[in-house]
């Protein structure tokens, strides 16, 4: 198992984090009139699926953790929107948007499994029907409970998505 001292640390945060570099760059090369329209959200969500991550990592509190997971997966899939209306308006050749909406799955396949981990370890997981919340209390001490987290990241993270 490798060490986890920081969100820089996650395979997850790194793969968004290079993902944006490379769509950011790709967003500039869309028509002018696009650049501050769709090139813009692209940019803007692409990079907040590994800033929202490194946020929530360092509230070190699971259930803020478990939430910011779940953020930038949305963030992702917002990207793959706008990706897809890129593709459609022409602004990517089919082979740039497969590699970038492939990158985007795989990230969202580790943030789910990710998500899944923490919650069943939590017993909060999923359920279409029910929800249930954290039973720690807001100011309690979790230095184990914490502990028990980065353990389970550093396991799923090592795992192939």
């Amino acid at each position: 198992m490798s060490k986890i001292n920081s969100f820089r640390d996650l395979k997850v945060y790194q793969k968004m984090k290079n993902l944006h570099l490379e769509v950011s760059a790709t967003s500039l090369t869309f028509p002018k009139f696009e650049l501050y329209e769709l090139g813009s959200q692209l940019r803007r969500s692409s990079n907040s699926a590994a800033a929202i991550l490194a946020e929530g990592w360092g509230s070190r509190h699971t259930n803020i953790y478990l939430e910011a997971i779940n953020r930038s997966m949305g963030e992702v899939r917002e990207s793959q929107h706008h990706l897809d209306v890129a593709k459609d308006k022409k602004y990517l050749k089919e082979n740039q948007f497969g590699a970038f909406d492939g990158a985007y799955d795989e990230c969202g396949r580790m943030l789910e499994r990710l998500y899944e981990s923490l919650s069943e370890w939590r017993g909060s997981k999923r359920q279409p029907s029910m929800v249930r919340e954290e039973r720690v209390q807001y100011g309690a001490d979790v230095g184990d409970d914490w502990q028990t987290v980065v353990e389970i990241t550093i396991r799923i993270m090592n795992e192939s998505p």
